[in-house]
């Protein structure tokens, strides 16, 4: 026996009908010559396929080629009417590759900005946005046909917006799904346009669209409001509206994630003796904290649930209070009398510091 159809068509040979059918429809869709133009061996690896299927398919062909009689593979095809039925059998009237799609003429997506504080960010704002963009025509309302008028079926494809084309191919013909030229593919033809639009159903315009933004953001964000773009030609669906948002600087707080940094700046006499300070909030309103004796430069204190708000969670983030300890770069003369006797309580020398060797680290 000189072919081996089990191996073929990739399949052991107790495969049950359904993966030879299954395995017949995957290496048909690869090997079909129509999907390989530029192999020249692609007809006679397709016929080959065809011909293991069309025998291992059948109970009595198959049992034949098991028990290794000598099968005709002239008239394989016979018995289902030529190799189009053979086709129209295993993928439907289809074929084997799949009806063209009918397109959407889908709207274009729309890239919008937003600029919004850093509090609006913190809890979420609405914002009505205005923006140039297609909109549906209204002389024709979207349609595409001149008033009085109405889009027709086209007579072409019967609506379907595919018409089959029948091919010659090496094993007879083959009935193949192509998009149909007349409406291209939309299924209905326009014979009177309308003159606004010129058919297409859409005009340039402004569009406004309320929008809600989430408490969270951040600089960048993108939010996606899906069918917000613009319209289709004709009807068809609209596209997406992107909001890009873009958080403007806030002199007070610096961002850390969902984290916000307050500096506050302390005097030396603040820092060492201790001290209450007002720390402001993001909401508006501030906080008494109390900063006590002795608090070095770069200490933090925490606020916890003060912070930003976390987008697509519950809670906030912290705000952070970061004391700055200044010193001065002039003093007067009852200033600089008073330091110097501090110091000399102390017993720092001010003429010449000491040093202390650092300690290594790790």
């Amino acid at each position: 026996m000189s072919k081996d159809f089990y191996d073929i068509l990739g399949v052991s040979r107790d495969a049950t009908t359904e993966e030879i059918k299954s395995a017949f429809r995957r290496l048909a869709r690869e090997s079909h010559p129509d999907a390989n133009p530029d192999d020249p061996t692609a007809e006679a690896r397709f016929r080959e396929i065809a011909e293991a299927y069309e025998i291992l398919s059948d109970p009595e062909r198959r049992h034949r080629y098991d028990r290794g009689d000598t099968i005709d593979l002239s008239d394989l095809f016979a018995s289902f009417g030529g190799f189009d039925d053979l086709i129209r059998s295993v993928f439907g009237d289809s074929g084997i590759f799949t009806p063209p799609a009918r397109p959407t003429n889908r709207g274009r997506d729309v890239l919008v900005p937003a600029g919004i504080t850093l509090a609006e960010a913190a809890f979420g704002v609405t914002r009505d946005l205005e923006f140039a963009a297609q909109v549906g025509c209204e002389t024709c309302d979207g349609s595409g046909a001149a008033p009085g008028s109405h889009p027709e079926m086209c007579n072409r494809c019967a609506g379907s917006g595919a018409v089959r084309v029948a091919r010659r191919g090496f094993l007879g013909s083959v009935m193949t799904l192509t998009t149909c030229d007349l409406c291209a593919g939309t299924g209905n033809v326009i014979n009177h346009p309308c003159e606004t639009c010129r058919g297409r159903g859409v005009t340039p315009g402004q569009r406004v669209v309320n929008v809600e933004i989430p408490g969270g953001v951040s600089e960048g964000t993108r939010l996606r409001l899906t069918g917000q773009g613009e319209p289709g030609d004709r009807g068809a669906r609209r596209g997406d509206l992107y909001v890009e948002i873009h958080v403007g600087p806030d002199d007070r707080f610096v961002r850390d994630g969902d984290d916000l940094i307050v500096l506050v700046d302390l005097g030396l006499a603040q820092a060492a003796l201790g001290t209450e300070i007002e720390v402001p909030l993001i909401e508006g309103g501030s906080e008494e904290i109390d900063v006590p004796r002795g608090t070095q430069p770069g200490t933090v204190f925490p606020l916890r649930g003060k912070g930003m708000g976390r987008l697509g969670r519950r809670g906030r983030g912290d705000l952070l209070v970061e004391i700055n300890v200044l010193v001065p770069d002039t003093l007067s003369k009852e200033e600089e009398e008073a330091l110097r006797a501090y110091a000399s309580v102390r017993g720092e020398e001010t003429s010449r510091a000491k040093w202390r060797r650092r300690r290594n680290v790790g």
